[in-house]
């Protein structure tokens, strides 16, 4: 029996719902158990699975099927890369250029190395989320290994010039990798163009199963185990493969192929610029978050003044609105966002931030109903603060 609930799901930056067509072919992939490192009969299954949904994705991504390294997910994937760039190259190139903003599965990456004797050079952002270009030119040299910038921010959707990065690495033989869990089904993303040395992908970004994800390493650059083993992937990850979370990820790119994704992408920023503007004409003192810079279509992330994010979050819920205060992975963190105090914002501010992320299924009616709720919660709210303020003067 699959669990359903009532509401507005306004969260798929944190995780998409998996996609319906899944669940028909769940059962048959499930039926596929041989192990796909036999060289039985029962082994042929998965293990034609495995190859037709490597063939799939690099084909979705411009790359080499061989280019492609099948894993649990992106915070695997950052963890591998950057590690295994300081075992290669530390010696050599001890520096690493690293956005003030990324997921805190490369900044913990990155400060693992730096106790190592790495110097990770944290590049800034200013309030629109946007990267200093001129600070990794100053510190960008034949020390550096390599530059870790995601292409799209998981809380505010900004967008960020990795191929211009990757020509200015070039120019002193650094290595760039970035972080594409947000790209895949919510941007155009050709990897060959924009000429990354690495990038790292998450299922259940892209209406696919959790626990699965994938990195592409081009065929020239280095690469070496996190998790040693057997065979698997070329000997570049150890550990039976997941047979029906890659299973699900082939499937998920055919889908992204067959349909009109641009055209989706479009009609996602016209509702989520729609809903801004009602937003911010509507409800006193919101302001949109990054709003000046590119960003992902189904962005939107935005500081309410004098209203507390986590009791807002709470109403919203209660009324069956599901979003966010920012990244998933730091919830339950009493601290404001690492992210919005990067860009300039102090911490009082940021514990006003309330992240909408749209996805293929949004309707403009849920926005309606979204825009109409939100109003209310914030009114009521702010004057449930009046009250209180005018009782303990």
């Amino acid at each position: 029996m699959i669990n359903t609930f009532d509401g507005v799901y306004l969260d798929h930056n944190a995780t998409t719902p998996v996609d319906p067509s899944l669940f028909e072919h769940v059962p048959s992939w499930m039926s596929q158990f041989g192990n796909p490192s036999s060289i039985h009969q029962a082994s042929r299954g998965p293990r034609t699975l495995i190859r037709e949904a490597r063939a799939h994705l690099a084909a979705s991504l411009n790359v080499s099927p061989l280019e492609l390294v099948f894993n649990s997910g992106a915070s695997e994937g950052n963890n591998t890369i950057i590690k295994a760039i300081w075992d290669r190259r530390g010696k050599e190139r001890p520096e690493f250029l690293c956005s003030a903003v990324e997921h805190p599965s490369a900044m913990k990456a990155m400060q693992a190395i730096q106790k190592k004797g790495a110097t990770v050079h944290w590049i800034p952002v200013n309030k629109n989320g946007e990267l200093d270009l001129k600070f990794v030119e100053q510190h960008l040299s034949a020390k550096t290994a390599l530059i870790s910038v995601m292409s799209a921010n998981n809380e505010t959707g900004t967008l960020f010039p990795v191929a211009n990065l990757v020509e200015m690495a070039k120019n002193v033989g650094a290595l760039v990798h970035s972080d594409c869990v947000q790209m895949f089904g919510k941007h155009q993303l050709d990897l060959k163009k924009l000429g990354v040395d690495y990038a790292t992908f998450s299922g259940h970004k892209f209406y696919s199963l959790k626990g699965a994800g994938f990195m592409y390493a081009k065929k020239t650059a280095p690469l070496e185990n996190l998790i040693d083993g057997g065979a698997q992937e070329r000997f570049r990850r150890g550990g039976t493969e997941n047979t029906l979370g890659i299973a699900a990820m082939g499937h998920m790119a055919q889908k992204m192929a067959a349909m009109n994704l641009n055209a989706k992408l479009v009609e996602l920023g016209q509702m989520r610029d729609q809903m801004e503007a009602r937003l911010v004409a509507e409800i006193p003192e919101l302001h949109i978050t990054a709003q000046g810079a590119p960003r992902l279509t189904n962005t939107s992330h935005m500081l309410i003044a004098g209203i507390d994010a986590e009791t807002l979050l709470i109403n919203l819920d209660l009324d069956g609105f599901f979003v966010s205060t920012g990244a998933a992975c730091s919830s339950g963190n009493p601290e404001p966002s690492p992210v919005l105090l990067a860009m300039g914002f102090t911490r009082s501010e940021a514990q006003t931030s309330l992240r909408v992320s749209l996805g293929w299924s949004t309707k403009a009616a849920d926005l309606e109903k979204f825009v109409q709720r939100l109003k209310e919660i914030v009114s009521r709210l702010r004057q449930m603060k009046k009250d209180l303020d005018n009782v303990t003067v």
